[in-house]
């Protein structure tokens, strides 16, 4: 069964309990050859109470696939259960008082296969990407331009050099930067010290450091800009910021980013995928 509309409760930020809609899937396999379905109605009803019951977390989960496998033991060895809802978090603003909410698409899976239970934690990151090569080439065009102004000048005085820089004929050329997104999946380790979504989130947010804001005043958008200047990358720069801070998280057991820059440049995207490298795990 998928699409399967159901509430979710989740602990707030504030240590409150929230009910928010969700979409799941609920699957188990049909290991006897001769059987001609699964009791679907069981699928229904056992996801439905324990998501009516319990707060949303990955041992939540673990017992609603041990749920469905024992509602079918006559037919099946293996239970899935996915479940889709929409993170929502509360973002200060980099430098004024200010703060606005973002939005995070959340998947949680877990997947029982011979008694062991696989847990799979996917959300995004929205964030923006300054081209290196593009503020490379807009800094030439800035030199030139300070040529042809003041190239004959044995000396320039400083206070005219800083007003100077303050006319749109001076910084004639600005680097392009797009809208990126940073598509995370990643296998967590068995433990009871599991990373939270907030955890996965921070993490990615703080190795790429550009990530788009909600509130944003003059001065928040001039901290911004600096944010840019100073985190200039590549797609694959971004993927192997992402792969550096995932593989410092012991607790993560394997996982699969893909980031996308939605080129401005060019009307199609730039794309680099980072996996861990474990044998038999996540592919590009």
């Amino acid at each position: 069964m998928s699409e399967i509309e159901v509430p979710v409760r989740l602990l707030g930020m504030d240590g409150q309990i929230h009910i928010a809609p969700a979409t799941a899937d609920a699957y188990v396999s049909l290991d006897d050859p001769d059987a001609k379905g699964i009791h679907m109605s069981r699928l229904f009803l056992s996801l439905q109470e324990s998501l009516e019951r319990d707060v949303l977390s990955f041992d939540t989960l673990t017992g609603i696939v041990a749920a469905f496998q024992h509602s079918h033991v006559d037919l099946s060895k293996s239970a899935h259960v996915s479940i889709r809802y929409t993170h929502m978090r509360k973002r200060s603003a980099l430098v004024s008082e200010h703060a606005g909410w973002r939005h995070y698409p959340v998947t949680m899976s877990s997947t029982l296969t011979h008694g062991e239970v696989k847990h799979v934690l996917e959300t995004q990151v929205v964030y923006s990407s300054t081209c290196p090569c593009s503020a490379a080439l807009a800094r030439q065009l800035i030199q030139e331009a300070f040529d042809r102004d003041f190239g004959e000048a044995a000396s320039v005085d400083a206070e005219i050099v800083r007003a100077w820089l303050g006319t749109a004929k001076a910084i004639r050329a600005t680097p392009h930067s797009q809208r990126s997104v940073a598509e995370l999946k990643v296998e967590l380790s068995e433990s009871l010290n599991m990373p939270k979504v907030d955890e996965i989130i921070d993490a990615v947010e703080e190795a790429l450091q550009t990530v788009v804001q909600a509130a944003v005043k003059r001065e928040d958008e001039q901290a911004f800009a600096l944010l840019n200047g100073q985190n200039l990358m590549f797609v694959e720069d971004a993927a192997r910021r992402v792969k550096e801070a995932f593989d410092r998280d012991t607790r993560i057991a394997d996982y699969r980013a893909k980031v996308s820059h939605h080129e401005s440049l060019h009307p199609h995207d730039a794309v680099a995928v980072c996996v861990k490298g474990i044998p038999g795990g996540m592919t590009p």
